[in-house]
């Protein structure tokens, strides 16, 4: 596993350093793989530079301590703004504003931060040689072409989700999208059924409701539908495309891209790929990447329990409900019967505050743990854990199924609700939460998976996709022979395209 594979140790030692500037969407869900692949490429002999934006530096260091962006040898942190107006809040940032400012604001501060890191270069700091960026990111692609560098894109979620966003070009020529009018729109509602056909490289009978949510408007100047339109398309930019998925999993979807897109490599789970690569306890593999705290006291909570008898519950970093579903959620976990865990983020209630009844938490004593946020990839890890109720963000679904526990889905926006159609019906480990959450149907779910029959069919094919999935990233595996193409073939400079960027 070397990035200079081929080379004498004595000419290694003659050369700079490479030096890898990673940029990930400033949102949490995308902060955590790259800064795995962050870890990896330095395990690899990168000098790296993870770059974050200056709200979410500041949320970085309120979350895991004053010191714990200080970097270490050839690992180091930086920053850029992102265009909104400046604010201190301990919650995610409004995201179509966000993706219109990243968008329209910020190659202008990344070249100026990539100057700077040329200018300031030494012995010890190796100028810029590649850029590894998120691939919602595109206008860094612009940035590396300025500086003459190969730049690879890393999309962070899966391969479904990402070649749906690739059909909105075609959803809008057929007259699909926008939605002719709030009717269409209903949850409820019939147009949302509507089958598409002609969808290359995603399964058949893909609904309009299966689609990322950002169709769902009536407006075609729509930010978050043309944002996507936008950077699907520059997906044709950059010198590689990493996929944080594995070839068993998504292989009809990738192949299809592969004849569409630059040369697209599978790079995990990356959570399984880091945690094989980099060694348990070193300075690099400590590094953290949660914005919010992380609570205490969970493992040792769960060590207390059966193997595959407690419910993990948490809806991700941008998920928000009314409180009437907050509630509606904690008498279904209530009326189920079993342990469970729920992640009740600061910010989950849409503009107020998460408030449970006195009588759910005495119903519950004992057998409930309330937290704020946790190590959720230990926590999925853990053999107590049998049933994840999850948004079916890609963060979480992925290691959901690298742990080999079946979901329960209440899918919120964006690719969520593409994931969570692969879940049920492609992959097998999954059931979905249909439109407005009820108690009693609820807690009849969580009971069928614990304990039913669907629920054994469901956990013996989480246990499959978790053997396929250790197999893709353990030493030797695809993972790291196809992240060893992209730094040996397009990071350090042997088959940068020079045209089209």
């Amino acid at each position: 596993m070397g990035s200079l594979e081929g080379e004498s140790a004595a000419a290694a030692l003659e050369k700079p350093s490479p030096h890898v500037v990673c940029l990930p969407y400033p949102a949490q869900g995308h902060v955590t793989p790259m800064l795995k692949m962050a870890k990896l490429l330095h395990a690899r002999g990168f000098h790296v530079t993870f770059i974050n934006t200056e709200f979410n530096h500041r949320r970085l260091l309120h979350s895991r301590g004053p010191n714990a962006l200080d970097g270490m040898p050839r690992f180091r942190f930086a920053t850029i703004p992102d265009g909104l107006p400046p604010s201190d809040a301990n919650a995610t940032q409004d995201v179509p504003a966000l993706c219109y400012s990243t968008m329209t604001n910020c190659l202008p501060h990344l070249l100026s931060l990539l100057a700077k890191l040329n200018n300031e270069s030494s012995s010890e700091t190796p100028p810029v040689t590649c850029l590894v960026v998120d691939a919602v990111m595109s206008f860094s692609y612009d940035a590396a072409k300025a500086i003459g560098v190969p730049c690879a894109a890393l999309w962070t979620a899966s391969a479904c989700g990402l070649m749906a966003y690739r059909h909105y070009h075609h959803l809008i020529e057929w007259g699909l999208v926008p939605f002719k009018d709030e009717a269409q729109l209903a949850d409820g509602g019939v147009y949302l059924d509507t089958v598409v056909h002609g969808t290359q490289g995603l399964c058949d009978g893909m609904r309009l409701r299966d689609f990322p949510s950002f169709i769902r408007t009536t407006d075609r100047g729509d930010i978050m539908l043309n944002f996507f339109v936008h950077e699907a398309e520059r997906l044709s930019l950059p010198d590689a495309i990493m996929v944080n998925t594995f070839d068993d999993l998504e292989g009809s979807t990738l192949d299809a891209m592969r004849a569409m897109l630059p040369p697209l490599y599978t790079v995990g789970p990356l959570l399984l790929h880091a945690r094989h690569a980099l060694p348990e306890g070193s300075d690099v593999d400590s590094l953290g990447s949660n914005l919010w705290k992380e609570q205490d006291g969970l493992l040792e909570w769960l060590d207390g329990h059966a193997p595959r008898s407690v419910v993990y519950v948490n809806y991700g970093s941008i998920t928000v409900m009314t409180n009437d579903q907050l509630r509606e959620f904690a008498w279904g976990l209530a009326g189920s019967g079993y342990a469970f865990i729920w992640n009740i983020r600061p910010d989950l209630v849409k503009g107020d505050t998460a408030v449970l009844p006195p009588e759910f938490l005495s119903s519950v004593e004992g057998r409930a743990m309330l937290t704020t946020w946790c190590p959720q990839e230990e926590v999925l890890a853990h053999e107590a854990v049998a049933l994840f109720l999850t948004h079916s963000g890609w963060n979480s679904t992925i290691e959901s199924i690298s742990a080999g526990v079946p979901m329960l889905s209440w899918p919120f926006f964006a690719e969520q609700q593409t994931n969570c159609r692969y879940k049920c019906t492609e992959w097998g480990v999954g059931m979905e939460i249909g439109g407005e959450v009820r108690r009693a149907e609820l807690a009849e779910m969580i009971k069928e998976v614990m304990g039913g029959e669907k629920g054994r069919e469901m956990h013996r094919r989480a246990a499959e996709w978790k053997e396929k999935a250790v197999r893709a990233t353990l030493s030797g595996g695809t993972a790291e022979r196809n992240l060893d193409k992209v730094v040996n073939e397009v990071l350090l400079g042997k088959k940068c395209r020079s045209s089209g960027k």
